[in-house]
């Protein structure tokens, strides 16, 4: 196997030019990824006895808190680069040029989301659980943009699909030629995989209540912590180890307990994605609502 692939090439550039507007290939994996995981849900959605259309509404809400929310965590989390000895603070709204936060996507994410169910009438649980396949397929799809940009990759390696690294993204102390870790490649690969055991999960055991989240959450953090392992990129440390692997071990286990909890109140699925007190749409007026 080590005739047939040496290494994996890291490609010559992450962004395009259409006259004066750059194409950057972070942005449109990450577009990408939406897409897809917006087709996905759907599908899912229309399956538990949504409509197909209710799912574009509620994403037009959580896709800006998610991007806001990665965004925050991931200055957080990385402060020295926008506000350390030789960072711009401006910089920290710059997304177009990479740093994205799992974490705060989520969790912001999902408060967007509360707000577009409630103002469809929905539940937010079954929504979540017709989701949560998708999240791992755009979390998939999203990190080819770490694989343009050269960033976020492993420790060196000798195997035989270690990454290339131009000159001008090697980290400080590593020869030019040096192999690393394709980490990019390592989520990509779990997070599909994962995804596939979601919707089998989900049709095996008919889960409800939230569970196909939860779980996703479980087994995404599971990845994410060998993942988080390997990598070298510069990040903060708590007790010798990455903040990234103590997020991903205590939300985790922290999901893990909530899936047994969830599963022992609520077993099996609901029997309807509607709410019982179902919120209006603002855009109508208060005559309308009187009528």
């Amino acid at each position: 196997m080590t005739g047939l692939l040496a290494s994996i090439p890291s490609p010559p550039r992450g962004v395009w030019y259409l006259g004066p507007f750059p194409l950057r290939a972070y942005a449109l994996a990450i577009l990408a990824g939406i897409v897809v995981a917006v087709l996905i849900t759907q599908r899912r959605w229309v399956a538990r006895g949504g409509e197909k259309d209710t799912v574009l509404e509620i994403v037009f809400w959580a896709v800006p808190f998610g991007i806001v929310g990665g965004r925050i965590y991931h200055v957080i989390s990385s402060p020295d680069a926008y506000f350390g000895p030789g960072g711009h603070p401006w910089r920290a709204l710059m997304i177009w040029e990479g740093g994205l936060g799992i974490w705060g996507a989520i969790a912001l994410g999902a408060v967007g989301a509360w707000i577009g169910c409630r103002r469809q009438g929905v539940l937010l649980p079954p929504f979540a659980d017709a989701l949560a396949p998708a999240l791992l397929v755009a979390q998939a799809i999203g990190r080819l943009g770490n694989w343009f940009n050269q960033e976020l990759f492993g420790g060196p390696t000798t195997l035989p699909w270690g990454l290339q690294i131009d000159d001008a993204h090697l980290p400080a102390g590593f020869a030019s030629g040096t192999l690393f870790h394709p980490t990019f490649l390592y989520e990509l690969i779990w997070n599909l995989a994962m995804a596939a055991v979601l919707v089998y999960l989900d049709r095996r055991f008919s889960l409800g209540h939230g569970r196909v989240f939860l779980l996703y959450v479980v087994l995404y953090c599971t990845g994410r912590l060998w993942v988080e392992m390997l990598r070298i990129d510069t990040a903060h440390h708590i007790l010798g180890l990455r903040l990234n692997v103590w997020t991903a071990l205590l939300v985790g286990l922290g999901a893990l307990v909530a899936f047994v909890l969830v599963g022992r109140r609520h077993p099996g699925r609901e029997t309807t994605v509607l709410r019982d007190d179902p919120v209006a749409p603002l855009e109508e007026s208060p005559a309308e609502l009187n009528e």
